[in-house]
């Protein structure tokens, strides 16, 4: 089993799970990607211990809020990755218990330093 850091990754688009397991496996993260929201609870339960978590809204419709509460009960902090810029979306992010919003596309140095301030803050 790796040591590297386990970050959860939900985004509808195939090729965004698989540039971010790339990126990001080369700054040494080990990523766990769900394409389908029916994976989600299931991974969660098997999913090694999640250090992280990065959601991409785009293509999902509301429901995708509900499934941040998993990951605030299990104290898993997350970001929203967003198509755009809003307001509205940044509020609901903030809301479900995001540590924050990112545009995309996304930078992946500034990615990897979230990402590592995140799970410095963990308990």
């Amino acid at each position: 089993m790796s040591n590297a850091p386990h970050i959860l990754a939900v985004d509808r688009n195939q090729r965004n799970l698989e540039l971010l397991t790339r990126f990001l496996g080369a700054a040494g993260f080990e990523l766990i990607t769900i394409h389908c929201l029916n994976e989600f609870d299931r991974t969660l339960l098997t999913a090694p211990s999640i250090h992280a978590a990065l959601i991409d809204i785009s293509g999902f419709d509301r429901t995708i809020w509900s499934y941040c509460e998993p990951l605030r009960d299990r104290q898993i902090p997350f970001l929203i990755l967003s198509p755009r810029t809003s307001p509205i979306i940044q509020q609901e992010s903030l809301a479900q218990g995001a540590h924050g919003m990112l545009i995309k596309p996304l930078v992946v140095k500034e990615l990897i330093g979230l990402l590592n301030c995140l799970m410095g803050e963990q308990p």
